[in-house]
């Protein structure tokens, strides 16, 4: 029986393992709001992970100045973590080899962030493999379904979150990364709705992000998506300053 299993994430801003609510991170006005900033180095986290022996996570680059974090995490981990975050088809092989089993894309395959280029897609499923990338989908809310969203959350594409977009782009890829921007951070709960739609389709493998904040959550995900979805963790866990839920327990869900 396929059951959901918690992944791990490392979120860098300006060289820092942060935890951030989404929809604040933006290159106009006010920095971004922060729910945690650690002490701790990216590699740190990694060799936890590693310890843990918790594959499939994630590394993402929220902006410049991450690269060297980045690679402290990777090389701490290597092979049991994606990156994402600036990633694209020049780039992409160098963080292969840096220790990262995928690479995760968004912005770059959307001329102009906007519109979603087949041929950026396919390019870069041909260089590195489609077994070496992970699309990532992360979307915002728009009426009554979801729209992906780049350059950070800012920019709405003209790419829907539905099942017509996953068959379309899942030829190019391992798996799917979406993050639910309008509850990231917040936690506040899931995205119910996202979470039976990608459960629903399971044409591969998904993890989904956003909101969660107790075990119900992950249990919800786990039934919502009937076990074909994954989920990964921020600012509700104790390893990133949240009161809500205990690292060791999602380790300990992993093995149930």
């Amino acid at each position: 029986m396929t059951k959901s299993r918690f992944r791990p994430c490392i979120d860098l801003h300006q060289g820092k393992v942060k935890q951030i609510v989404g929809g604040t991170l933006r290159d106009d006005g006010p920095g971004p709001k922060e729910n945690f900033v650690s002490e701790l180095g990216a590699g740190d986290f990694a060799k936890k992970f590693r310890d843990d022996r918790l594959t499939g996570g994630h590394v993402i680059k929220l902006g410049p100045g991450n690269d060297e974090a980045a690679r402290e995490a990777l090389a701490a981990w290597p092979g049991g973590m994606q990156i994402g975050g600036g990633i694209h088809v020049d780039n992409a092989q160098e963080w292969l080899d840096a220790g990262a089993s995928h690479v995760i894309v968004t912005s770059w395959l959307f001329d102009d962030g906007v519109r979603l280029s087949d041929d950026k897609v396919r390019l870069l499923a041909e260089r590195i493999g489609p077994e070496r990338l992970v699309i990532d989908l992360s979307c915002r809310r728009d009426g009554d379904g979801w729209t992906v969203a780049t350059n950070r959350w800012q920019t709405l594409t003209d790419l829907k979150v539905d099942e017509c977009s996953l068959d379309r782009l899942a030829p190019f890829c391992d798996e799917f990364l979406i993050h639910a921007a309008d509850v990231e951070g917040l936690c506040g709960g899931i995205d119910h709705q996202l979470v039976e739609l990608l459960g629903s389709w399971g044409g591969k493998p998904v993890t989904y992000a956003g909101g969660a904040s107790s075990m119900q959550d992950l249990e919800s995900i786990d039934l919502l998506g009937g076990g074909r979805v994954d989920v990964t963790v921020g600012s509700a866990l104790d390893l990133f300053g949240g009161d809500k839920l205990c690292y060791r327990d999602l380790v300990e869900w992993n093995c149930r």
